[in-house]
């Protein structure tokens, strides 16, 4: 199926052809466009589709009688659209053929399957003989093979070849080439740029409202560069995309190429001869601009002069190329086999969503990437597993998506007046503006029922925010930021954690009621007339820690600074005093000599596992089973994905013990593993994330079952572990969070205040890993990872030595210029 640098797909198959376009779609971190064919149109097979990184409309839709608003990641024009066929032979001349592929190298096939002359082909044309789809991960380009035998002798290869430019945020391209193998005659090629386009890429949502483009005009200048302009229906946004089309060879008298205009299509039709040896090059360069640039111009008038002086297509895949190179030689993780073959695609894949273009333009992280439109585009905690990776790589791109939280700060703090809570409540899932976008209601497909959706009380999303912008500090030292942006990040959320928490004088702890954890499952109490349950202990924790650090940065800013802060939160030194006391008193439940994933979950029934695995093989999706039963999740200890483990993700066992320690509570190794092995009998693993989590906690354990969650964390995605839904989009936390468990998880590579931490915890089955990586200015510090041992390299510098924390508290420092190899204890 694939190679170090290829992902490749040798047959076409309908049934997996969305997962496939997923997984082969191409971005430059500002847009990306699905790999769906080029003579496909969106049906239950296909779903070509061209998304703006922050690029977001508002609609309303009645859906069973309930009016629902919605802001989604709007679909955009599409400007691969390609149709061709061969016409009525004028001079068949039957001849040799070669054994090959469209590109000269694939059996030919026989000439069964024949279908009238004339008809448009594409990959379910039934003269289809081969098809073969290669994801070029070295380069950013997408190659499609395709050879189409007919009854009466003719054989045609096709070869497309496209790339979304790394270098150039506004251009895309696809040259495809046209070969006749033993047969001339003419072809007619019809080159399209289609707006006539709607969101409806996710069944679940298709009874939701999806046209998005308004206000289209279409034509093609007199130097054939074809253009569209539109723009979203609510929040305004205009686009602008032109498309230059150049077809070789034309004859002369082929040049009036026929040419028609919608106002939301244009469509540049050619004629053109064909023989064996003489193949027809079509090429489309596209060119995208919005009002969302700057500076601000006519998007429309900057992308006809955009496209119409780009360069040929060999010049544009060059530079494109040489920015892959650049890109790879600062993000790029290698390890050995099948690993490090998914571990690319999934760097890849988190490249271009979130490339160094994505530094200048105000978006966050979306959960699905560019690649489709599961969850509306929308932006989670899932940045949670993606900044860590982006801070020792691409330092600027993770400043960048702290910044996008921080111009939503606003928002966030009215969203906490308006609940009359205080500080800043950030959103379950945001969009453009920063406001909730979680719905309030949900459709269950197994059912057919709209449920309520309590998601909005998950407010342990701030945290998230505030733990992102602290690794980001100790990463990279950016003091200004922290002192900055970063400081207002962690104190409001702190102020939010302050005034949500109240003292509970029976057990003498502060307590945080009515919130949803990250395990989703468990919204209510059983029959409960409310929503919420009370003291979800990675919520009290973490808001522990928050309260913490923000208190540790409040002293170390500059006294103004101080003063400032105080001032913009309405507060005083008394206010900070009493941080301090929430920050040792928070309460964490515990039962049966383990933490408790909230209060009360130990008195929760136990959930009969073996039955519903025999009844449904399949429970990952446990809620909405037991729902379409009359039942609920909340009745039973029973998570969808890693709650109280998620403490083993975020904070190493031994400051996760201090943490403990500041609480009053004593954790000690053998607590945690009866905690870890408890949760693991309890979850169904509804989420992606949640193998990544055990996956990670394991392997700091050297659990035996570490393997098994990391594995099933890695194929995630390109087995379509869920059963359809990569190709609704990729899970960007879940690919990021792969690498992250490499580097940081096994590697145990932790920036922090006294040096670079470095504590491995190798597995069988990853043996070894190098990467190159960022810390504290430095830039391209390689490491080296193999069983016993650890190489640095630091490049030449005037920043002076790292400082390394080493097993065991060793302390050692590399010099600039220089390169260490560390002998490791064995574990």
């Amino acid at each position: 199926m694939t190679t170090s640098w290829r992902w490749e797909y040798r047959a076409y198959a309908p049934e997996t052809e969305r997962l496939a376009e997923s997984l082969c779609t191409l971005g430059n971190g500002r847009f990306a466009t699905r790999g769906s064919a080029p003579e496909s149109t969106a049906d239950g097979v296909h779903y070509p589709a061209t998304y703006l990184a922050g690029c977001y409309d508002r609609l309303t839709s009645t859906v069973a009688g309930r009016t629902v608003s919605n802001e989604d990641m709007v679909r955009l024009p599409d400007w691969t659209a390609l149709r061709y066929r061969c016409l009525p032979d004028d001079d068949v001349r039957p001849g040799d053929v070669p054994a090959g592929d469209a590109s000269g190298d694939a059996p030919a096939g026989d000439a069964s399957g024949d279908a009238p002359p004339g008809d448009w082909l594409g990959p379910d044309h039934p003269t289809l003989r081969h098809h073969r789809v290669s994801l070029d991960l070295r380069t950013g380009t997408l190659t499609r093979h395709m050879l189409f035998h007919d009854a009466r002798g003719h054989r045609l290869g096709v070869t497309h070849t496209r790339l979304v430019h790394m270098g150039d945020p506004h251009l895309a391209a696809q040259r495809t080439v046209f070969r006749a193998y033993g047969w001339s005659g003419r072809i007619e090629v019809a080159a399209v740029l289609d707006g006539d386009v709607t969101n409806a890429g996710v069944d679940r949502y298709r009874a939701l409202a999806g046209r998005h483009l308004v206000a289209h005009r279409a034509g093609v200048e007199a130097e054939g560069t074809a253009w569209l302009s539109c723009s979203t229906s609510a929040s305004d946004v205009r686009i602008g995309l032109a498309v230059r089309t150049s077809v070789r060879p034309l004859a002369a008298a082929d040049r009036a190429s026929a040419v028609t205009a919608t106002a939301t299509a244009t469509t540049q039709t050619s004629v053109v001869p064909i023989r064996r040896g003489r193949p027809v090059v079509v090429v489309k360069t596209a060119a995208l601009f919005t009002s969302l640039d700057r500076p601000l111009a006519d998007p429309v008038r900057r992308g006809i002069e955009h496209a119409g002086h780009a360069p040929d297509f060999p010049s544009l895949l060059a530079s494109h190329r040489a920015s892959w190179q650049r890109i790879w030689s600062e993000g790029e993780l290698r390890t050995e086999g099948e690993t490090g073959r998914i571990l690319r695609l999934h760097a890849f894949h988190v490249l271009q969503t979130l490339s160094p273009h994505t530094a200048d333009l105000d978006v966050g992280v979306p959960a699905r990437g560019l690649h489709g439109e599961a969850y509306r585009g929308h932006v989670f905690w899932d940045e949670l597993f993606v900044l860590p990776y982006l801070a020792l790589h691409f330092p600027e791109t993770a400043r960048a998506l702290l910044m996008y939280r921080y111009r939503r700060l606003p928002a966030a703090r009215e969203s906490a007046r308006r609940a009359g809570a205080q500080g800043a409540m950030f959103p379950w899932q945001s969009g453009s503006s920063g406001t909730e976008e979680t719905q309030r209601f949900h459709l269950n497909p197994r059912s057919g029922r709209w449920l309520p959706d309590h998601s909005h009380l998950q407010h342990h999303v701030g945290s998230a925010v505030a733990w992102n912008a602290w690794q980001y500090g100790l990463a990279t030292g950016d003091t200004g930021f922290m002192h900055g942006p970063g400081a207002e990040l962690l104190l409001h959320v702190a102020h939010f954690w302050a005034g949500a928490a109240t003292w509970d004088a029976g057990l003498g702890r502060y307590r945080i009621r009515g919130v949803v954890g990250p395990d989703e499952y468990h919204d209510a109490y059983p029959d409960a007339a409310a929503p919420g349950i009370d003291d979800n202990a990675y919520t009290n924790v973490t808001a522990a820690w928050v309260l913490a650090r923000a208190l540790d940065l409040y002293g170390e800013i500059p006294a103004a600074r101080r003063t400032e802060l105080l001032a913009h939160l309405g507060l005083d030194a008394d206010d900070l005093g009493s941080w301090e006391e929430l920050s040792h008193r928070m309460y964490v439940p515990f039962h049966h000599e383990v933490i408790s994933q909230f209060h009360g979950y130990g008195d929760l029934a136990e959930f009969d596992w073996d039955t519903y695995r025999a009844r449904y093989r399949d429970i990952r999706r446990l809620d909405r089973i037991l729902e379409a039963e009359g039942d609920t999740p909340n009745r039973y200890q029973a998570s969808k994905q890693a709650d109280t483990l998620m403490l083993g993700y975020l904070f190493r066992p031994a400051e996760l013990a201090r943490l403990f320690s500041r609480l009053g509570y004593a954790l000690d190794d053998e607590l945690w593993a009866r905690t870890v092995a408890y949760y693991l009998r309890r979850t169904c693993h509804g989420s992606t994330l949640s193998s990544l989590v055990h996956g990670w906690v394991l392997a700091r354990q050297q659990g035996p079952e570490a393997w098994r969650f990391s594995r099933e964390a890695l194929i995630g995605d390109v087995t379509d572990i869920q059963g359809g839904t990569t190709g609704e989009g990729i899970h960007l936390g879940a690919m990021a969070g792969t690498l992250d468990l490499v580097e940081r998880g096994i590697t145990g590579l932790d920036p922090g205040t006294d040096g670079l931490h470095i504590d491995p915890v190798p597995l069988t089955e990853i043996p070894g890993s190098a990467f190159s990586f960022s810390y504290l200015g430095h830039r391209d510090i390689r490491i080296r990872f193999r069983p016993g041992r650890l190489g640095i390299r630091v490049p030449p510098s005037p920043l002076g030595p790292v400082p390394l924390v080493l097993p065991g508290g060793r302390r050692e420092r590399v010099a600039a210029g220089g390169e260490r190899w560390f002998r490791l204890p064995a574990r």
